[in-house]
This record gives structure tokens, C-alpha cells and sequence, in this order.
């Protein structure tokens, strides 16, 4: 006689095999499969950061756009790469699965790396260029711009499916692979500044002093090796099935409870309906009834009417489980919000700090010049410094005294890194205020390199790394481990597009700025020549936004309630 099989070595999250047969723990998963997706995320995130770090600087000096413009032109591009994942999102959750969803975009992304390195290096793409600067004509814009939302639309499907793909592969029901599954998001986000790290030195380097074509070609070469990667760990890989389309699931609950408007919510949960075994949605485990918005409950009460030749109508009668789904978007709507003010924040990196440091003197020694683009590198290196840090040190002794198996639970580690954010826009303020003190005490206003460090920057660009390894990493934790099981892609993009709308208002602000403060042919804050401008206004008025958004988050943190889910609500969430 053969053996029974222990059911205890396969997962119970609903994940599978390349075969689509339960996933087996020994022989697929866990930290195993990790090294392809982190290495396919740092060569994929060397590439975008290669080329987006420095995008400012090629915008004003090779396509000839003022200053105000190319920052607009950048923060509206870096929104775009960042909305683009709703798509991604929803192919993923509802048809393709996240595997295939990040094949077919990578290959996307490929394509518009490659468009974006001949926009750069073949004669008649690439803007002419001679002692007198560069002049681009109406087809080298439209071919960079054309490459730049090619790869904007190849992040759609890359950025909200490669982290919440890693993190399938740790089941949560299980509390080894559990804490194994938060320390995952750490390290995913090291690997993210890995790539940034050399973008940000070497290509950064590479682009202003051997020249864009080659600048442009490496990151280029770094995607294909990052689609390589990826799909080197196929046969090892867990994988979630997609659940349908979790829009058309919303809208089923929203009619469903219009259509019994005038009905009376039991107050005896147990009445309303859900299947009796596993649940309806494909790939997702049934979610606890929670008291919230009960006003949806009534999507789940069972009416003679909803049995339409003894088949249950979904458009009027939805499970517990589909009613929830939405209660936890909804919930998440207000925590998602407030991460818009620290994305415009964080944007102000690629644009404002940059060109900030354009106008000081970036010497290393007499003959070594450091790009402004390349101080970045304080950021990624505060990354780097800070996300070991907190997940080997932090962690353990704060959970010493809280008892949470993350040490802060995830809305309290976002907090703390929306009040460091405040600080880096203090340290960038107090840093511009001193430097244009000392443009007016020397009548400095027409030189272009005041006699003043860049390295005066690094504080603020430290800042900014600490406030993403506790905002950002518990972000993603945060919007992958609330979502509902069939929903994770899509929360993963709703997480991203935080940065999408703050590009986006960072944009509005500076496009509000400048119309306000020019009037009666003032310079106003933000002026081509920044020594006549005020960009420490600017740094001042996100520093109150910021806290004004941190004192609302306080009161949002202290409303929201952490989802339960029936198969493991035993384990602490």
C-alpha cells in the first residue's frame, strides 16, 4: 500500500504550481525563487531609474525646454509610468494572471528602452547638437516622447505584479512563511536601490560625460536581462489564479444593494449569505463580516427574487465574501489618499533637487565634476543603510516591547514616515535660504555655479530614504496584505498611483506657483534663473502640506480596522 501525502506541505492560500496543481511548500516557493524576482526587479528598476534620473537635464539641454517645463514634462511622465498600473492591475487579477501580465508588458518595456536609445544615438532620430547647443526638431520630440510612454505603459504591467507575485510565494496560513512574507517586502525594496544605486552614479555619469546613446543603451540592455531573469524561476514559481474581474464584482455588490434599498439589514450577520465550502471567487479565501457600511449588507441578503430558474443572479445576490471586497477598498480609500502629499514629496527629488543643485558647484577635487542627478545616489544609500537596519535591528527589539510580529504595525510605520518627509523639506527650505542669502550678499545672480557645495544637498536626499523605507516598503506590505486575496494587483496599483498623483500635483503646484507669483513681471519663485526665484518658499509650502496631511492620517489610522479572513483568522493580522 502507498502512503497518504501529509496535506500539511501544501500551500492553503489557494496558490499553485506551473502545472496548476496545489503547490507543493518543499518544492516550490519560500525564499528559493526569491534571488530571480529581486534580480529581475533590480535590473528592471536600474533601467527605468537610468533613465529617468538624469530625464530633467536631457529635456532642458538636448529637446531645448525651459526649466519649469521639463520638471512639468518629467512629473507628468513619472504620473503617467505610475498610473499605467490600474491596467496592469486588472489584466492580471481578472484574465492573465500576474505571470503572464508581467511577460507580455516586459516585452513592452523592451521595445520602448530600445526606441528610446535610437531617439538618442541614430542621426536623423536624435536632436543635432553643435558648440552652440542643441536644437531638436517636432519628429526627435515625438520619438522620444513616444518611447518615454511606450515604457511608461510597459511599467503598467511590471510595477503592481512583481511584488505582489514575490509575496505570493511565502503562504500567509502558515506563520513561518507568515513572517518570512513582511521581511520580503524589505528586501524587495533593497533590491529596487540596488538599481538606483548604479543608475544613479554610474549611468547617471556615463550619460553627461561619455554621452545619452550610450546612457540610454545600457539601461536598455539592463530590461532584457531583467525579463531573462524572471523567467528563469518558471518551474519553482507559486502561482495565484486570476479571480475575474474584480470591477465587474464591485458594481454586482453596488446594484445588488440599490436594488433592495428599502430592505431592513438583519442584525444577525449569520443570516446573510455566503457559499458553505470554499469560496465563490476563484484564487480567494472567504473574508469575516465586519459592521461597517452595512449598507452593502444588503447585497447579501438572500430574497425570493434572486433565485432566477433556481441559479442564484449575481447582480442580485452577491456572498459575504464580495461584500467585503469592497468594505476593504472603500477602507483603504482614505490611507491611500494620504499618501499622495508624500509621493509629491519624494518627486520633488527628479526635479526641484535637481535643478536646485545645477546651480552649485558639483567639483570633487579640481577636475572631478558629480552631475546633480547623481546626488540621488544619498537616497538610494539611505535606502540601502536603512532597510537592513529596520528589518534585522528595529524590528526585533521594537517587537520586544509591542508584542506585533512586525514590530510597528503597518499604519504605524507609514506614519513615521510621513513626519521624516516633513523634515527633508526643511532641510531643503533652511538649504536654499542660506544659498540665496549668500547670492545676495556677493551679487552672485548671474553666476551659474555659486561658490557653495552640491554635497550641502545630501541631508535632504538621506531624509527622503529614511521616510521610504517606513512609508513606501509599508505601503506595499500594507495595500498587498489587506487586499482581498483576488484583488492584489489591483490594491498593489492603487498603492502606486499615490505616486502617480503626486507627480501629478507636484506638477499642479509648480504650474500654480509659477502663475500666481509671476504676475506684474516678477521673476516669481521658480524662474529659469533660480537666483532671482524663491524655490525655499516652494520647500515651505510642502513642508505644511505635509504636516497638514500627517495630522489628517492621524485621525484616518485610528478609524481603520485590519480585515479578517475566515481560513486564518487565527493568526494575528
Amino acid at each position: 500500500m502507498g502512503t497518504m501525502e501529509d496535506p500539511d506541505i501544501y500551500t492553503k492560500d489557494g496558490t499553485v504550481d506551473i502545472h496548476n496543481k496545489p503547490a507543493n511548500k518543499t518544492k516550490t516557493g519560500n525564499w528559493r525563487v526569491c534571488p530571480f524576482i529581486l534580480a529581475n526587479e533590480c535590473c528592471e528598476r536600474l533601467a527605468y531609474y537610468g533613465m529617468s534620473t538624469n530625464l530633467v537635464n536631457y529635456l532642458q539641454k538636448r529637446l531645448g525646454e525651459g526649466t519649469a517645463s521639463a520638471a512639468k514634462n518629467v512629473n507628468n511622465w513619472s504620473g503617467t509610468c505610475y498610473i499605467m498600473p490600474l491596467l496592469g492591475a486588472f489584466l492580471a487579477d481578472a484574465y492573465w494572471g500576474r505571470f503572464w501580465t508581467i511577460f507580455v508588458f516586459s516585452i513592452i518595456y523592451v521595445f520602448g528602452m530600445t526606441l528610446l536609445t535610437l531617439s538618442a544615438s541614430v542621426k536623423g532620430m536624435k536632436p543635432t547638437c553643435d558648440s552652440n547647443g542643441c536644437s531638436a526638431t517636432l519628429a526627435n520630440i515625438a520619438a522620444c516622447y513616444a518611447a518615454l510612454y511606450l515604457i511608461a505603459l510597459g511599467t503598467g504591467g511590471i510595477k503592481p505584479c512583481v511584488s505582489s507575485f514575490g509575496a505570493d510565494q511565502f503562504d500567509e496560513t502558515d506563520k513561518v512563511e507568515g513572517r518570512r512574507k513582511s521581511s520580503f517586502f524589505n528586501w524587495f525594496y533593497f533590491s529596487i536601490n540596488v538599481g538606483a544605486l548604479i543608475a544613479s552614479s554610474v549611468l547617471v555619469y556615463i550619460q553627461t560625460h561619455v554621452g545619452w546613446d550610450w546612457g540610454f543603451g545600457i539601461p536598455a540592455v539592463a530590461m532584457a536581462i531583467a525579463v531573462v531573469s524572471f523567467f528563469c524561476g518558471s518551474s519553482w514559481y507559486r502561482f495565484q489564479k486570476p479571480g475575474g474581474s474584480p470591477l465587474t464584482r464591485i458594481a454586482q455588490v453596488v446594484v445588488a444593494s440599490f436594488r433592495k434599498f428599502n430592505t431592513k439589514v438583519p442584525s444577525d450577520p449569520t443570516l446573510l449569505y455566503e457559499t458553505s465550502d470554499e469560496s465563490s471567487i476563484k484564487g480567494s479565501r472567504k473574508l469575516e463580516h465586519t459592521d461597517h457600511f452595512r449598507f452593502f449588507d444588503r447585497a447579501a441578503m438572500r430574497m425570493e427574487a434572486d433565485d432566477v430558474n433556481k441559479q442564484i443572479d449575481p447582480w442580485r445576490l452577491c456572498t459575504v465574501t464580495q461584500v467585503e471586497e469592497l468594505k476593504v477598498l472603500i477602507k483603504l480609500l482614505p490611507i491611500w489618499a494620504t499618501g499622495i502629499v508624500f509621493s509629491t514629496v519624494y518627486a520633488q527629488m527628479s526635479t526641484m533637487f535637481v535643478l536646485q543643485g545645477d546651480i552649485m558647484d558639483q567639483h570633487i577635487g579640481p577636475n572631478f565634476k558629480i552631475p546633480s542627478a547623481s546626488l540621488s545616489i544619498f537616497d538610494t544609500l539611505s535606502v540601502l543603510f536603512w532597510a537592513p537596519i529596520y528589518d534585522r535591528l528595529i524590528v526585533p527589539f521594537v517587537r520586544k516591547y509591542t508584542g506585533n510580529k512586525r514590530g510597528f504595525t503597518q499604519l504605524q510605520r507609514m506614519g513615521i514616515g510621513l513626519v521624516i518627509s516633513i523634515f527633508s523639506m526643511l532641510a531643503a527650505g533652511s538649504l536654499e535660504v542660506v544659498r540665496l542669502n549668500m547670492v545676495r550678499k556677493h551679487n552672485y545672480y548671474q553666476l551659474q555655479t555659486i561658490p557653495m557645495s552640491i554635497f550641502w544637498e545630501v541631508p535632504q536626499y538621506f531624509l527622503i530614504g529614511c521616510a521610504e523605507v517606513f512609508t513606501f516598503i509599508g505601503q506595499l506590505e500594507f495595500f498587498y496584505d489587506q487586499a482581498p486575496d483576488a484583488m492584489r494587483s489591483f490594491c498593489s496599483a492603487l498603492s502606486l498611483t499615490t505616486v502617480a498623483l503626486g507627480n501629478y500635483l507636484s506638477s499642479l503646484l509648480v504650474t500654480i506657483v509659477t502663475n500666481i507669483t509671476t504676475k506684474g513681471g516678477k521673476p516669481g519663485w521658480i524662474p529659469d534663473n533660480l537666483n532671482y526665484g524663491h524655490l525655499d518658499y516652494f520647500y515651505w509650502l510642502l513642508a505644511i502640506l505635509s504636516l497638514l496631511n500627517f495630522i489628517v492620517y492621524l485621525f484616518i489610522s485610528r478609524w481603520y480596522t485590519y480585515k479578517k479572513v475566515v481560513d486564518d483568522s487565527k493568526f494575528d493580522s
